[in-house]
């Protein structure tokens, strides 16, 4: 039997940090409860400390939906923590995930802080968090620019303190996917108490391999990836979902754990985010774009006339 891969579905908070693509707190209970639906195991609401909006947008999601974890971003701070756990009281699952920058870069020119004191508010931070569920999640934020000893450091500290999953953010989408999922590795195989926590991957798409650099997580011990509808999110955005997906899906014979997403309803969820936020996908676009199930080539259309499997490595339904 294959394990399971958790996901972590962040459209409503991350993907919301596209320029142009905020949502009302309308839209983001629509697409929370389409989420719901393909049975996404944990939805990142959003930045609860971020503004008024942000704080009720998440407490209505958690209000609304029940078959999925909400979850609420908060830095490793006192007041992010508590005022996500405000907005998460209505949950019946919860989940607090808090950050703090471990990279060499960040931690000097925007945290000014010493390496020191980032483990010691990331410890602080956890078993703050943990007063207010038993879900907590720890993101050493550009881990993928960090140094793997720090790392194994500031991460050891935070399982102890009561983070039950580790997420790795490769946040300014540097890494390449031999280079990642070593990361995965040596960290899972380093970290003494690595196996108290479920380990994550959270990808950006700046040089084109956010989902190539989350399934490289995967292979080598990932279990849960964060990941949004369409691969919206800043810049040039996150690891789409529906890759992830329909990749682990189809390559079975590659990948020992599958998700629980019931892919029927990916194509729905696309639309409705291209609605909601204005992107329109782009007719190439892998597994929800126009074309990718449409064939102009003759051979290829004689192919699949005579085979469908000739040419179409899944099916469109």
């Amino acid at each position: 039997m294959s394990d399971k891969l958790i996901i972590f579905d962040t459209t409503l908070r991350d993907g919301e940090q596209s320029p142009g693509a905020s949502m009302t707190k309308d839209e983001k209970i629509r697409i929370a409860k389409v989420l719901e639906k393909m049975r996404v195991d944990v939805i990142e609401a959003g930045f609860a400390i971020a503004s008024v909006g942000d704080f009720e947008a998440v407490q209505a999601v958690a209000n609304t939906i029940k078959d999925s974890t909400i979850c609420s971003l908060a830095r490793a701070l006192d007041k992010d923590i508590d005022r996500a756990g405000e907005a998460l009281k209505g949950a019946n699952s919860s989940r607090i995930h808090t950050f703090i920058a471990t990279s060499d870069i960040h931690m000097k020119m925007k945290l000014n802080m010493t390496p020191n004191q980032v483990v010691e508010q990331a410890v602080r931070a956890v078993k703050r968090a943990r007063n207010w569920t038993d879900n907590v999640e720890f993101s050493p934020e550009d881990a993928g620019r960090s140094d793997e000893d720090f790392l194994c450091r500031v991460i050891e500290k935070a399982i102890d303190a009561g983070a039950t999953t580790i997420n790795i953010p490769d946040t300014v989408g540097y890494n390449m996917p031999h280079q990642f999922g070593k990361t995965i590795k040596n960290l899972r195989e380093r970290i003494p108490n690595s196996d108290k926590a479920i380990f994550s991957a959270h990808c950006h798409n700046d040089l084109g391999l956010a989902v190539a650099n989350s399934l490289s997580a995967v292979l080598n011990g990932a279990r849960q990836v964060e990941c949004t509808i369409n691969g919206l999110g800043e810049r040039a955005g996150n690891s789409s979902l529906e890759e992830i997906v329909m990749a682990v899906r189809t390559r079975q014979d590659v990948f020992e754990c599958d998700t629980n997403i019931d892919a029927t309803q990916i194509l729905s969820a696309s639309r409705l985010v291209s609605s909601v936020t204005g992107f329109i996908v782009q007719p190439n676009k892998a597994i929800v774009g126009a074309n990718a199930f449409a064939h102009e080539a003759g051979i290829h259309q004689d192919g699949v006339l005579k085979h469908r499997e000739t040419y179409e490595i899944m099916r469109a339904e």
